[in-house]
């Protein structure tokens, strides 16, 4: 017994369910109990899909033949056999009843197997083999003997021509019928129908020898059952058997045919099969597509890499450009910003802290005395913003000056459209994508794909180690950056003429002319930390200068660069080489105003607190609350002589007095937290390295300390001629060193005519600290003994020297007499360099006892 099992076959086609001669009630159950015993019906559906007893061949009697009958059922219904379940049985007895009644539907398949056979033909069919993989059937049928078989298979075809049975799911191609040749191989393997063709040689019995058949006798046996694309016969060398041939066919449905008809044929020795025959073999073969496109393309990677990358490039413009400057005008404008709307700026206001308020209101309040102090410059940086002028304006001040506050507080105070790009974070990142990633962050550049550019690197260089290419994927740090300018510039130039309208009388002006008419209408771009750490990423500095000049050149935004390098200029000139700089120097304040800051800061914060015991001896104030002591100011004037006027340095002092501290007190602190800085940053050993991070030594920045501690200012000629800096054997570069020690503002080098004049302390406050640190005799004796050492080996190496020219002049045969004052010249400098580094000796050995003697 076979059990019929539940899943898409043949019977869930249309016309294919055998009529049932019973009704099932809905209700009834599905399955059988247990223990009862099911009763199934014998099918031979199953059975006969795979031959006579599952053999996979089909027996026929002497007067019995088979015929092929395709285009029965959809080819793309074969796809069901992948699934791992069988389709449902279907009894032959059924499948003839079906046959022989004639009030079968017109979709019912075996009723175009009916209609497929004339009335006229002397046939019985005896058997239906449904062929659902295959798409036919193949019908068994008995025939008179005195009439031939090819007669029938005649009229059958010709009955087809005239009277064609076009099924519903093909309405071009009409069933077509043959008949079969060889013996049919029924397999039920997952090989579905192609349009190659493998046709085997085969021998007729084992021990035999086959025959290869030429092309023209597999085109005489094949070309009858459809169009044949291409016959590829086994090459001659080929090791491979048995032999065999391709057969292409223009339609899948001919193959199939040609295959169940001529599966098992033996070829006759007249038809070119040799003496005993030779057997054909077929099988289904899945067609190599030529894939001509893709050959050309990768045949030609000088062609089709520079087009492809064009193509890349276009697409990233149409897409992502317009996107990026999208997002860089919405940075700019601030249009989505959530602190610009009116209603959470009113929530903020009624829920902010009373407290946190007043805090803001005292440092505001601090701040009035300087922005009146240097109201006129405020006033002029407007001015100049409100002119055509195509140049800069740089404002130049150390650090701790206010010059952000300045431009960005008052100067720009209610003015829409400004851009901000900070330098520092863009220089101090760590790699071309690090440095990519925060120039778009700080244009609002988006979006960025800062770790393409180092998988492009990548892939150019393997394509170009392949084939010799160089493919242009990966972009240097230069154009990335310069596609972010570019692309600001744009939407900057969007900006400035955003709010022309139609009906203004240079509505028809282009953009650059309308913005020069318009200044008042040009975004102002800021660059902050101009020059920072000049000496790393110039790359980014000569970017931003080049980017600022076609920005003013072209009447596109006004741009106030933001600097502490007093030497600015080159880098600038360089861009602008026929312009003069709008210039405006910040300094450090005046002690008047140092004084109206620090009272003035110290004054609004009058922070109002109820008050809590009854024994409390604070001042309390008209409403009866209490009010923060004034702490003594008697000594301001001469502490802010001290501190100097940095405006950072008077806010931490303001700070430390409104905490309670006297300003002797205060200004003490301050100078001891420097001192401490200054020790860790230049006196401890190891800051001087040889990888290019410092530029100075040890012993340069002590000298300047202990020379400074008791100088105003040093000449800058007068430092370069000492032996810390001339003859040092770490940092050999006198200037570098300065340089370097005045980027990281221990010291400033002021010009005198354009050139290096004086050196001076980089902070006011740094006075009194290099006073406390050279005070320090243990600190001192130490960084006195490593001066030492560092002269005495340059004394050292001039004896060295001296004496191995003496010992050279010493070794000739004769003395001669113009050689006597060179000799004492060398004698003479021996005997200096002795002297001193005695001295040196000498002096390092006071020095230790300094040591052994005190913590």
């Amino acid at each position: 017994m076979i059990p019929r099992r539940v899943g898409l076959g043949p019977r869930s086609l249309p016309g294919l369910r055998a009529p049932s001669s019973f009704s099932r009630p809905i209700l009834n159950p599905r399955y059988h109990p247990r223990w009862s015993q099911p009763r199934w019906t014998p099918r031979a559906w199953e059975s006969t899909t795979t031959g006579e007893g599952k053999t996979g061949h089909i027996e026929a009697a002497p007067n019995e033949s088979i015929l092929w009958v395709d285009n029965l059922f959809p080819l793309k219904l074969s796809g069901l056999m992948r699934v791992p379940w069988r389709g449902p049985d279907q009894d032959l007895s059924e499948l003839m009843k079906r046959f022989e009644n004639s009030t079968l539907g017109i979709l019912d398949p075996i009723n175009m197997v009916k209609r497929a056979i004339p009335v006229t033909v002397a046939v019985k069919v005896t058997d239906i083999l449904p062929r659902l993989k295959d798409g036919g059937a193949f019908v068994k049928f008995t025939y008179p003997a005195d009439v031939p078989v090819k007669d029938i298979e005649t009229s059958i075809t010709k009955y087809l021509e005239e009277k064609p049975v076009r099924p519903f799911f093909s309405p071009f191609r009409s069933v077509q019928a043959g008949l079969v040749q060889g013996v049919p191989w029924l397999e039920d393997l997952h090989r579905f129908p192609k349009g190659r063709l493998r046709v085997e040689f085969v021998p007729k019995n084992p021990g035999d020898q086959a025959v290869e058949l030429s092309q023209e006798t597999l085109y005489s046996l094949f070309r009858r059952y459809g169009k044949i694309a291409e016959i590829s016969s086994q090459s001659w060398d080929s090791k491979v058997l048995p032999r065999f041939a391709y057969i292409d066919f223009g339609f899948v449905r001919d193959a199939i045919m040609a295959r169940n008809c001529l599966h098992g044929f033996v070829v006759p020795e007249k038809l070119g099969g040799g003496k005993s025959g030779t057997k054909l073999q077929m099988s289904y073969e899945a067609r190599a597509k030529p894939h001509r496109f893709w050959e050309w393309m990768t045949s030609r990677p000088r062609i089709v890499i520079p087009i492809i990358v064009a193509l890349l490039t276009g697409l990233t413009v149409v897409i992502f450009d317009p996107i990026r400057s999208f997002f860089v005008k919405a940075h700019v404008t601030q249009k989505f910003r959530l602190s610009n709307n009116r209603l959470y700026s009113w929530l903020r206001k009624q829920t902010s802290d009373i407290l946190s308020f007043r805090r803001e209101k005292a440092e505001h309040a601090g701040l009035e005395a300087v922005w009146t102090h240097r109201k006129d410059l405020i006033v002029q940086i407007q001015k100049w913003l409100m002119e055509t002028a195509e140049t800069f304006i740089v404002v130049q001040g150390p650090r701790g000056s206010g010059k952000k506050e300045l431009v960005m507080e008052q100067a720009l105070k209610g003015r829409s459209n400004v851009l901000v790009i900070d330098c520092k974070p863009i220089v101090e990142a760590r790699g071309e994508s690090a440095t990519i990633k925060h120039m778009a962050t700080a244009v609002g550049y988006r979006p960025i794909f800062s770790y393409a550019n180092s998988l492009s690197s990548m892939a150019d260089l393997a394509v170009q180690s392949t084939t010799g290419v160089k493919t242009g994927f990966s972009e240097t740090l230069e154009s990335q950056l310069q596609k972010i300018l570019q692309i600001t510039a744009g939407a900057l130039t969007d900006i400035g003429i955003s709010h022309r309208s139609k009906t203004d009388s240079d509505a028809s002006l282009p953009a650059d002319a309308y913005l020069e008419a318009h200044p008042e209408r040009r975004p102002v771009v800021v660059i902050d930390n101009f020059l920072h750490k000049g000496d790393s990423n110039i790359i980014v500095y000569d970017k931003l200068a080049e980017w600022a000049a076609n920005l003013v050149q072209s009447n596109i935004a006004h741009v106030i660069f933001l600097t502490n390098d007093t030497s600015y200029s080159k880098s600038l000139s360089k861009s602008l080489p026929d312009r003069i700089f709008r210039q405006a120097a910040l300094g450090d304040l005046s002690p008047d105003v140092a004084k109206k800051f620090i009272l003035s800061h110290i004054s609004g914060d009058e922070t109002p607190q109820p008050k809590t015991t009854e024994d409390d001896s604070s001042v309390l104030n008209e409403k009866g609350l209490e009010l923060q002591i004034q702490p003594d100011l008697t000594e301001l004037d001469e502490c802010i002589g001290t501190l100097g006027g940095r405006l950072t340095d008077l806010e931490f002092l303001a700070r430390r007095l409104k905490a309670g501290q006297n300003p002797k007190q205060a200004v003490t602190d301050i100078t001891e937290q420097s001192a401490s800085e200054i020790l860790k940053m230049f006196l401890l050993p190891g800051k001087s390295t040889s990888d290019g991070e410092h530029k100075w030594s040890v012993e340069q920045a002590w000298y300047l300390v202990k020379t400074l501690a008791s100088n105003d200012a040093l000449r800058y000629n007068e430092v370069l001629l000492h032996g810390a800096f001339s003859a040092s054997t770490t940092a050999p570069d006198g200037e570098a060193a300065l340089e370097g020690l005045s980027n990281t503002e221990l010291i400033t080098i002021k010009s005198t005519n354009g050139r290096p004049g004086y050196v001076t302390v980089g902070k006011p406050v740094y006075q009194a600290a290099f006073r406390l640190l050279a005070g320090d005799a243990v600190l001192a004796a130490r960084m006195d003994i490593a001066v030492l050492k560092e002269l005495a080996k340059d004394e050292a190496k001039t004896i060295d020297k001296a004496e191995a020219e003496l010992a050279l002049l010493g070794g000739l045969p004769k003395q001669p007499a113009q050689t006597s004052g060179r000799i004492a010249y060398l004698l003479g400098k021996v005997e200096g360099a002795q002297k001193k580094v005695e001295g040196y000796e000498a002096e390092i050995g006071r020095l230790k006892k300094v040591l052994s003697s005190q913590y």
